[in-house]
């Protein structure tokens, strides 16, 4: 009747509906005492011997029904064979893809006050690197002596340039020392259609614009003298303006200089040491390219 009373018990328990328990009967006998006639259960659960009926045939592969490949020892077979006995047992093979997602084209802005030398690290890195595509500018401006209209600039009238415009075909343009100048948008989404990077050299008023369209989007790449006075020295070995217009141009690269903290990037083009600014800009372009949340322009 011991045995029946325990048993009634477990079927209006928990576990009884989770596993079927074996019961020894020492232990049903020492689980309970009689006070005042009433039977008392003591810790029954505590020295219950519970035996599952199944154990769980679950393993972390998830797969029974592929069979097991035997992998060699590895200090006994070549690469080769372990290479093929591996891809069977995970089921799939190696893939000799790159790991490293392709990166986004890049649009690349290098700006500067006058007597940096944009032009002469835009021409450097022109030859040391290659998947650029480097925007020529629309101007107003007359051609100067050297100039190759279409890979310097494009050379057009006032009136045309006006046109492109009212036409929406600018990225963006100013009227700079009394000359216009703006970057066409269609010459940008071509070649970033074609996986270039776009360069674009502007100069401070170009790139405070840029800014404002492009936002984070775009990489600003700010080129600087070793000094003001290094920078100085520059413009007047020029020899391009009047010396009123010389003035001009001084007293406005000393206020471009402090626009430094709106780029990315600063570079020092010192005298004699052009290809250090090159790499330093090109090191620029690789940590872009390298970064896991990139860039992505929309032009």
């Amino acid at each position: 009747m011991l045995r029946r009373l325990v048993c009634d018990s477990l079927v209006h328990s928990n576990l009884h509906h989770c596993h079927q328990f074996s019961i020894p009967q020492r232990s049903l006998q020492n689980s309970f005492t009689l006070t005042n006639g009433k039977l008392n259960f003591l810790c029954l659960i505590q020295k219950i011997n519970v035996s599952p009926r199944f154990s769980s045939s679950y393993s972390p592969m998830g797969d029974s029904r592929r069979p097991l490949i035997p992998i060699p020892a590895v200090d006994k077979a070549n690469r080769s064979e372990l290479l093929r006995a591996l891809e069977a047992s995970l089921g799939s093979s190696f893939s000799s893809d790159s790991i490293c997602p392709i990166p986004n084209p890049l649009v690349i802005v290098i700006s500067g006050p006058s007597g940096v030398g944009k032009d002469a690290v835009i021409k450097k890195l022109r030859e040391a690197r290659e998947g650029l595509h480097f925007v020529v500018t629309a101007t107003s401006r007359e051609k100067r002596p050297g100039e190759v209209d279409g890979k310097d600039y494009y050379f057009v009238s006032k009136e045309e340039f006006l046109s492109m415009v009212e036409q929406n075909e600018l990225l963006e343009y100013a009227l700079v020392y009394g000359d216009y100048k703006g970057i066409p948008k269609q010459q940008i989404r071509d070649y970033m259609a074609k996986g270039y990077d776009i360069v674009l050299r502007v100069d401070i008023l170009g790139a405070e614009t840029l800014r404002k369209i492009l936002g984070n989007s775009a990489v600003f790449v700010f080129l600087v003298a070793e000094s003001e006075i290094a920078m100085v020295e520059r413009l007047i070995d020029r020899k391009t303006e009047t010396a009123e217009a010389l003035l001009v141009r001084i007293a406005t690269a000393r206020e471009e200089v402090k626009h430094v903290n709106n780029f990315d990037y600063v570079v020092e083009n010192a005298k004699g040491k052009l290809e250090n600014a090159v790499k330093l800009v090109e090191s620029n372009i690789d940590a872009e390219k390298a970064k896991v949340r990139q860039r992505s322009a929309v032009i």
